[in-house]
């Protein structure tokens, strides 16, 4: 049995997620306007990602005013209940901008500092991904209804596919391209999706073998770490470490330690 507030929580994010998901589905403009810039002109803040950002949160405080919040675009609230909301409200922006499919909606809400449920729904591909601490990892989709997650059995590293991601600043990207071409000769291949949160997910799915990324903050893992864990998989960052800014890793039980050996290795955890 799970802690009825964890339900209550997981409730909540699931309704913000997915009315967030339809604004930015259905409101997406053909010619979709810059509101400002993040850290390079490549990374693009949207209206819209504005507005699906005070969707959530104004509906949270509708139910739980004394709640806190720290999002992407800014929301922050300390709030006095021990609960704070997670928000990023579209990860996956410049695909977003692009009209490709893979952006999400991640919801984490923390009880006293611990991450005790997760969602991340997606809308172009019609699932939405949840998990509560101690209760599993789930899938919902059109053609399937809902599923329990399970990580993939354990594969040797060779056989491992592996996503990450990729600084939008110029010179931290150029390392980590330089990472990406250490490990490929040792992978089955890697994969860059171009959203923490669904490779997370994909992991948590058996889509994945493991996931990496450098330079990651709370919200674009609050949700996704959550719901890998809960379907089996191992995260960290580096060794000894939870997943942080400099090194977030999620994989399988037989591909997480030799992919963090050998990101550490590699110098992976620095620009």
């Amino acid at each position: 049995m799970t802690d009825p507030l964890h339900q209550e929580l997981l409730a909540l994010a699931q309704e913000a997620a997915h009315k967030a998901g339809a604004l930015l589905r259905d409101g997406r403009p053909a010619d979709l306007a810059v509101a400002a810039t993040k850290s390079s002109p490549i990374d693009v803040v949207t209206e819209m990602d504005i507005a699906a950002e005070k969707l959530i949160t104004d509906l949270i405080s509708q139910h739980r005013p004394d709640d806190g919040f720290l999002g992407e675009e800014g929301a922050s609230a300390e709030g006095t209940s021990g609960v704070r909301w997670v928000i990023d409200p579209l990860d996956g922006t410049v695909n977003y901008l692009y009209g490709l499919p893979t952006w999400s909606v991640s919801i984490a809400a923390e009880l006293h500092g611990e991450t005790v449920a997760g969602v991340v729904a997606i809308p172009m591909r019609g699932e939405t991904f949840h998990a509560v601490l101690g209760g599993g990892a789930w899938a919902t989709g059109a053609w399937e209804g809902e599923r329990r997650l399970a990580c993939r059995p354990a594969a040797p590293l060779e056989q491992a596919l592996v996503s990450t991601g990729f600084n939008y600043v110029t010179e931290v990207r150029a390392h980590q391209a330089d990472v990406a071409q250490k490990l490929i000769p040792l992978l089955r291949d890697i994969r860059r999706g171009g959203s923490a949160a669904v490779d997370l997910c994909d992991v948590a799915a058996g889509r994945l073998d493991g996931y990496y990324e450098r330079g990651l903050n709370p919200w674009d893992l609050a949700a996704g770490d959550l719901i890998a864990r809960e379907a089996g998989a191992l995260t960290g960052g580096r060794p000894g470490e939870r997943p942080a800014r400099d090194l977030a890793i999620a994989g399988t039980p037989g591909v997480f330690e030799p992919l963090q050996r050998l990101l550490e290795d590699f110098g992976a955890w620095h620009d």
